[in-house]
């Protein structure tokens, strides 16, 4: 469009302002009226987006035009005009001539504003924000960079790309549920956060936000990382306001803190309310403002707690946006092509790069507006059956939208691909690694033809393909592919970045699954540490990691260093996601499972007798966990010579495992050998042989006669033999499995048992 410089015959376009994912904005001459005007302009499509993308864009685009054109109030930006030109829309606004807030905090080299300017900022916005709640529009993406304070000391909201219409909630949603987070983590609201029902009182938290930012020169919760940020909204309270800067007055604090309340219900009950605060609190402070901005930023220290890891299915891959105020220049970030219009802008003197070649595309119907809302929230019904656990029938949903999908935009549609990923998710879930392989492996061919190959998507779904790899035991092929998505992380996100950790944590797990238990060890050490350096000792990933490297120092032998780091996770698990989190609770377990290796089986047993009584009060008597843990426990009763406890507790745990798991289950196979191993230490042999041979059968018909653990039960059978006397059966039967293994059986990995 900036080609053509005159549009429609009267705005002529003279100076680029900013650019932002989807659009561009220019200084421009209203040739009519002769006055100083904006252009917003939406960019032609690249190669990257088909006709459908293109057109859902058009519509957000549209949506803000009509929003705004609808506001008549000072404090909002005011719309001139709107229309299409060459097919592409635009929109003509008042030309703001000075600074968004991001900017003034640049201004003042990091420094908090002066409380003058803070008393009568909040004021201004409460006042804009009455008029468009009354008008019922929720603006939902409040942040610094969208409030201008002109020269004249006039504020005003800008963009309201996302904002929403109470009254027309379905088609909005269309609109900003693409599958990524609608506004920027450091400022949005615990219910924008949950997915929840969002109101005016959103917009008041997200104004908190923004001036917690202004009184003390950071955000909230000035975490490291999107996943820290997003927990800190919903979870944790702020600091007070003073313990960064002292000298603010009282009533800002409350005002504030008053906002950033986690329940809307105890917020302002509107921004009129919030006015008459501020009113009330500024006749009763003398001066307010008069003090000298304060001149150090505090960081916060790692989050401590936060509540469960889990985060809506949208947070995936989500980056912090840009704050207020940055410390130090950020790392460009991974190009996002679903940004919309609704991002940062960037000055013109930013702008490089080529100009995008468009590819032919095959011509396909556009279908209608419903029909993609229709299958967007069936999209979210089945990411929420998969949050519930209900993995079967999540899986039949996204098959059923992946197929409906790709019929309406397209095999490599982001939306049909982001099914896609879905089905392959559920089928890993469901214990179908080959199909789960399939489907990833067609994801990723599909990302890298349209969003290219270091793409985060891309290079989730190939990661996703390593993972599967490993379930299936083809670890050597699982470690190229991780390897090759690890250069691509460095690469485009940088060493330190949590994608890059994550896959190199992934790459430490797999490599003591290739036998390389030094490289495993090390890796994953230096892994923990950038993690803690990164995301805070305290991190659920960095307690990952460090599970990680307890579990090499296992393998290696080293059970002693391992039982420390076991303990250590264990107690900061517990800390930051509480005693009973199931991450937890295996932590504990590895700490009986290490205990019974240095031979302190005693200690072993009170160890796994109190996480029994914890994971049964947790998760249940019956949960597989539960009778892993009970599992253990009869392991080191025999090790303590115990045998009648022992063989009382294989076979309640035998009993029920068969009942929850089936009979044939690994885990009800390896209790059952369980109860044969009691038998013959009580010199009960002839009992213990026929439980021998029901565990090879077993074994055998499941796994075939050739895997290592089918074998191992038949040697077993054959030792058993020897302790009744039966010398020429016990030979025979040990021929056969010689012959067996050397046809090639040994060779098979054996899967994970209990």
């Amino acid at each position: 469009m900036a080609d053509t410089r005159l549009i429609q015959g009267r705005y002529r376009l003279l100076e680029l302002i900013g650019r932002g994912g989807m659009g561009e904005v220019w200084g421009a001459r209203d040739e009519s009226l002769g006055r100083r005007v904006a252009v917003k302009c939406l960019k032609p499509p690249g190669p990257q987006h088909d006709r459908m993308f293109t057109r859902v864009l058009r519509e957000r685009f549209r949506r803000e035009a009509r929003v705004a054109a609808a506001l008549q109030h000072r404090g909002v930006t005011v719309v001139h005009d709107f229309g299409e030109h060459r097919g592409l829309p635009y929109l003509v606004m008042e030309l703001l001539e000075g600074r968004n807030l991001s900017q003034l905090m640049e201004d003042g080299e990091q420094h908090p504003l002066p409380v003058s300017d803070i008393v009568d900022i909040a004021d201004q916005v409460a006042d804009a924000l009455a008029y468009t709640h009354e008008q019922d529009v929720v603006h939902r993406d409040l942040k610094p960079a969208n409030i201008m304070r002109l020269t004249d000391g006039t504020v005003k909201i800008c963009d309201f790309g996302i904002a929403r219409l109470g009254h027309d909630i379905e088609f909005s949603s269309r609109l900003t549920g693409t599958g990524i987070a609608m506004g920027t983590p450091h400022y949005m609201s615990p219910e924008q956060i949950a997915g929840g029902s969002v109101d005016h009182r959103s917009d008041l938290y997200s104004l908190g936000c923004v001036l917690y930012e202004m009184a003390t020169g950071v955000p909230p919760f000035d975490l490291g990382d999107a996943w820290s940020v997003l927990v800190g909204h919903r979870d944790t309270e702020p600091r007070p306001l003073r313990s960064h800067r002292p000298e603010l007055p009282g009533f800002i604090e409350e005002i504030v803190l008053g906002l950033l309340a986690k329940a809307p219900d105890e917020r302002p009950a509107d921004a009129k309310d919030l006015r008459r605060r501020i009113g009330a609190g500024r006749a009763t402070t003398p001066a307010a403002g008069t003090g000298p901005p304060h001149p150090h930023r505090y960081p916060y220290p790692p989050l401590p707690g936060g509540g469960e890891p889990g985060l809506p299915f949208w947070t995936r891959g989500m980056t912090l946006g840009h704050k207020a105020i940055t410390g130090s220049t950020p790392r460009t970030p991974p190009p996002d092509f679903t940004a919309g219009l609704t991002g940062e802008w960037t000055t013109g003197a930013d702008l490089r790069g080529p100009a995008p070649v468009k590819l032919p595309r095959p011509e396909r119907p556009t279908p209608s507006p419903e029909l993609l809302a229709v299958l967007t929230g069936r999209h979210h019904a089945g990411l929420s059956l998969g949050r519930l656990g209900r993995w079967e029938e999540a899986g039949e949903v996204h098959r059923a939208v992946a197929t409906e999908r790709e019929h309406a935009l397209g095999p490599d549609h982001p939306d049909t691909l982001a099914s896609r990923y879905e089905v392959g998710f559920t089928l890993s879930r469901t214990g179908r690694a080959a199909d789960a392989l399939r489907e990833f492996g067609r994801v990723a061919e599909g990302r890298d033809h349209t969003l290219g190959p270091d793409h985060p998507e891309t290079l989730a779904a190939r990661q996703e393909m390593a993972y599967v790899l490993g379930r299936l035991g083809r670890h050597f092929e699982a470690h190229q592919v991780y390897t090759s998505v690890l250069g691509s992380w460095e690469r485009t996100a940088g060493p330190d970045h949590p994608d890059t950790l994550r896959c190199r944590h992934n790459l430490a797990f797999n490599l003591s699954r290739l036998g390389r238990l030094e490289d495993s060890h090390r890796t994953a050490q230096e892994v923990a540490e950038a993690r803690s350096r990164v995301l805070g000792a305290g991190h659920p990933d960095t307690l990952t990691t460090r599970y990680e490297v307890a579990y090499a120092l296992g393998r290696l032998g080293r059970w002693s260093e391992a039982l420390r780091t076991y303990r250590d996770v264990a107690a900061a698990r517990a800390l930051a996601l509480g005693p009973d989190h199931p991450d937890t609770l295996a932590a504990r377990y590895e700490i009986g499972t290490s205990l019974g290796r240095l031979g302190r089986s005693a200690e072993a047993v009170e160890q796994y007798r109190a996480l029994v009584a914890d994971r049964a009060r947790a998760h249940g008597a019956a949960d597989p966990e539960t009778l892993r843990a009970r599992h253990g426990l009869g392991v080191n009763l025999g090790r303590l010579a115990r045998w009648e406890e022992a063989l009382a507790e294989a076979r309640d745990v035998c009993a029920v495992r068969e009942r929850v798991l089936g009979p044939d289950h690994p885990d009800t196979l390896v209790s059952l050998r369980e109860v044969a191993v009691g038998l013959g230490w009580l010199g009960r042999w002839s009992d213990a042989l026929a439980v021998y041979r029901q565990v090879a059968e077993a074994r055998e018909r499941v796994l075939g006669d050739r895997h290592p653990d089918a074998l191992a039960s038949r040697n077993d059978q054959a030792h058993c033999l020897e302790q009744l006397g039966r010398g020429g059966e016990a030979a025979e039967l040990y021929r056969r499995v010689a012959a067996l293994r050397r046809q090639g059986g040994a060779d098979r990995s054996p899967p994970g048992g209990s």
